[in-house]
């Protein structure tokens, strides 16, 4: 059985670390590149990320299946590495996220495929098992094929954030659903 109060923290958890990490990137933006603060806003909302994807798998059990799960594990992952990298920044004083992505390369580049990889199924997901709104899994799926198209055109790096934004929205309409429902579920034995 799922809580109340475990789903109480599931929402929060799910509405507070997008809202930070698009706090994270306005200041980015408006600062024309990283700053500590700006990385330490980002560290702590990308460090909640692998958790409450977690969370979301279970609250859609026992509907959700392999893909959600499988695209759960996958997005969590890619943030526990992104995390990282956000440390990355602050120690090694990265400038912007091109100089960032410059040094890092292709693990950089590994890990954003198994974020869209992940985001797909999960989004996916979302519209099969029908337990979160559906709209909320197609604009997951919007925002990483957004961040997909803006890597494979060579748009300018700081459009990621459009695709990025989309995906936040996506999970804090998440969180909004679970706490409208407030309602503790049951798992069979």
């Amino acid at each position: 059985m799922l809580s109340t109060n475990i789903r109480l923290i599931i929402s929060l958890a799910t509405l507070i670390s997008p809202i930070l990490h698009i706090l994270s990137d306005l200041l980015e933006v408006s600062k024309g590149g990283f700053s500590p603060s700006q990385l330490w806003i980002n560290y702590v909302a990308f460090l909640a990320i692998p958790f409450w994807i977690i969370g979301l798998y279970a609250i859609q059990l026992p509907r959700s299946g392999w893909m959600s799960l499988t695209g759960a594990i996958a997005y969590g992952a890619s943030f526990i590495f992104f995390a990282g990298t956000t440390l990355y920044a602050l120690v090694s004083q990265a400038v912007d996220y091109s100089t960032l992505l410059e040094e890092l390369g292709s693990i950089y580049t590994f890990h954003g495929g198994l974020m869209i990889i992940g985001g797909l199924l999960f989004g996916a997901s979302v519209i099969r098992v029908q337990v979160l709104p559906r709209w909320t899994g197609w604009l997951l799926i919007f925002g990483v094929s957004l961040n997909l198209l803006f890597r494979l055109l060579a748009f300018p790096d700081l459009t990621q954030i459009i695709g990025s934004t989309i995906r936040n929205f996506a999970f804090i309409g998440m969180g909004i659903a679970i706490l409208r429902t407030r309602k503790s579920v049951q798992y069979p034995m």
